[in-house]
């Protein structure tokens, strides 16, 4: 008992707290529109017995190929929510970004509580993807790569047989695998500046030989080959690429956009780019190469596109952790040694802070009460997604074709599949820039909005109360409102 009692001593509390607080911080209402559509992809899976390679779900599309490259994270999501509703999407959230954060946790060196602050921003930073999708696995594979590099790197145990494994289920799971390819490649490029800067200043930093170099090349190659090892075989080795090359992507959907600063929940990326390097001007140690490469790419590419924001986190964090070290032993702001306190005053100290372990383990247990709640999840879809309107479809059945806002397609594949096909959702890959173009014209109700709407055959309108083509279709006497709420609009083709 006594051993148990001594064993929390205020760092390891410290630790503990952290990531107690980012469990709790993690569990979150699945909000995100693609959810629902990823749900409905893996019911389909579960209930036929067989991978979705074909679109079922649109009517722009129907039959079409599709690149379903989330299928085993889609079963994943909809045994998750079958089994245990909302709670089972809110606790898979907390548990991925949780076990992502450990990963990162173990590439790090020195004081625990500096460690635990890092930790608490590199968290807050990536908190922007926290989503119910598949997107989110890409960023614990991304954090476990980084770690069996690092474990190679920095402590000379080779686990990098596990990467070829590791990459056949990534590929199965979500398209992110090329996240984990851009650590291996900035690892490379990283140890060869090392090597050509070995030649002036000598490093603090271990630097891995030309022969380790050659086998992580050789075992990037053996997982760049497992990648057929899915429904799409060699299609993977590609669909990063065509999916990036989709214009209107870049356009108009928001993660894939360079950053907006202005709100507050998007500024700790700024906080941790702008520590880490300050910390590594003041720590007065030469940057590691393989460090340089990975702040520097993955924050080229977190500028880029909002959702990489996530997989920087991961990697600046044990930089910022080296040089923050340092920077802080530099300047005398470390905090002081434990002290030797005497068994009775150890066993006393412990009780206390397992007693706030405990304190805090009870308030995060309440936190995530409301987000799990079925209530809550439900009266969320009502103020935010068109969960009224689609009531109203279910009930008065519309005929023809549906025209849909794009975000609300994954939500009304979810809610009316298979007895209406939504024109587009969030798999962009499958629409391309031939559809997503018409949708934006049709969306902002340009000036071939109307004869697109007759192209497709459109019968009725799904689309936010008061925006640019509810007023192009108000003043139209063969369109008519049908249902109207705060949120959505409901337009029919009426005969004149």
């Amino acid at each position: 008992m006594r051993r148990i009692l001594t064993y929390l001593d205020t760092r390891r509390l410290a630790t503990a707290i952290v990531f107690v607080a980012l469990f709790a911080m993690a569990v979150r209402a699945p909000a995100d529109t693609d959810t629902w559509w990823h749900l409905q992809a893996g019911k389909v899976t579960v209930e036929s017995g067989q991978i979705l390679q074909s679109d079922l779900f649109s009517h722009t599309r129907y039959g079409s190929s599709w690149v379903n490259h989330s299928w085993l994270s889609q079963v994943l999501l909809h045994v998750l929510f079958s089994d245990f509703s909302y709670a089972g999407l809110g606790l898979y959230i907390a548990s991925v970004v949780t076990l992502s954060f450990v990963f990162v946790y173990k590439q790090m060196e020195g004081d625990a509580f500096v460690r635990a602050f890092i930790i608490v921003l590199a968290a807050a930073a990536s908190g922007v993807i926290w989503v119910a999708r598949p997107q989110l696995l890409s960023l614990l594979l991304t954090s476990v790569v980084c770690y069996l590099l690092a474990m190679f790197k920095w402590r000379g145990v080779n686990r990098l047989w596990l990467l070829p494994p590791l990459f056949a289920l990534w590929c199965n799971l979500h398209a992110g695998y090329a996240l984990g390819f851009m650590v291996l490649v900035a690892f490379v490029a990283g140890e060869i500046l090392n090597h050509v800067l070995e030649l002036g200043i000598p490093s603090d930093d271990p630097v891995v030989s030309w022969k380790g170099i050659g086998v992580i090349v050789a075992v990037s190659l053996v997982s760049v080959l497992v990648l057929v090892l899915n429904p799409n075989t060699i299609r993977m080795w590609t669909y990063y690429l065509d999916t990036v090359k989709v214009g209107v992507l870049q356009d108009f959907i928001q993660e894939w956009q360079s950053p907006n600063f202005h709100p507050l929940y998007t500024q700790p990326f700024i906080w941790l780019l702008l520590l880490t390097l300050a910390a590594i001007g003041l720590s007065g140690r030469r940057i590691d190469g393989t460090d340089l490469a990975l702040v520097a790419g993955f924050t080229y590419a977190a500028l880029l596109a909002g959702r990489n924001i996530g997989p920087f986190a991961l990697v600046a964090a044990p930089v910022l952790c080296r040089h923050g070290g340092r920077a802080l032993e530099r300047f005398g702001l470390t905090l002081p040694a434990r002290h030797v306190r005497s068994a009775r005053t150890r066993v006393v100290l412990g009780a206390v802070n397992w007693g706030m372990l405990l304190i805090v383990v009870v308030l995060g247990v309440v936190k995530i009460q409301q987000p799990l709640s079925d209530a809550f999840n439900e009266q969320l879809q009502r103020e935010s997604l068109p969960a009224d309107a689609a009531d109203w479809i279910e009930n008065n059945l519309p005929e023809g074709k549906m025209f849909n806002h794009y975000n609300w397609g994954g939500y009304l594949i979810h809610r009316l599949w298979p007895d209406y096909l939504v024109f587009v959702d969030g798999r962009t890959d499958l629409y391309g820039d031939e559809i997503l173009t018409d949708y934006v014209e049709i969306q902002r109700g340009g000036p071939e909005a109307l004869p697109l709407l007759d192209e497709y055959d459109v019968a009725f309108v799904v689309t936010e109360t008061g925006d640019a083509l509810s007023s192009l279709l108000d003043c139209r006497t063969d369109w008519r409102v049908r249902y109207e709420d705060q949120i959505a609009t409901i337009w029919v083709r009426w005969p004149e």
